[in-house]
């Protein structure tokens, strides 16, 4: 494919934003498409790249679990939890039935 042969037509723009339920303008169908044609662009000159060797990542930098450990600690006291409910029963929060058997 040459450098000046777009990589992607109007009509695949077109064909894709209606996909997408996108309601375009020329104009914006137009960059659309040579920004499509861009990324198309740079996807080709990744394909050159030669990866041989190189392990597949998901990351390129090592990840770190940020979450603090699971500890067991008391509860929030049951009294207070229910205390704004409309309609407790018993410990529970009673809530309309939603679902029909």
């Amino acid at each position: 494919m040459s450098p000046e042969e777009p990589r992607i037509t109007r009509e695949e723009v077109e064909h894709v934003a209606r996909l997408a339920r996108l309601e375009l303008s020329p104009a914006e169908k137009e960059r659309m498409r040579i920004q499509l044609d861009g990324i198309l662009g740079y996807i080709e000159k990744l394909r050159e790249v030669d990866v041989t060797g190189v392990e597949p990542t998901t990351h390129v930098i090592p990840l770190v679990n940020v979450m603090r450990e699971d500890e067991v600690r008391p509860s929030y006291p049951v009294d207070a939890m229910l205390a704004n409910a409309p309609e407790p029963e018993g410990d529970c929060f009673r809530v309309p039935k939603i679902l029909e058997e």
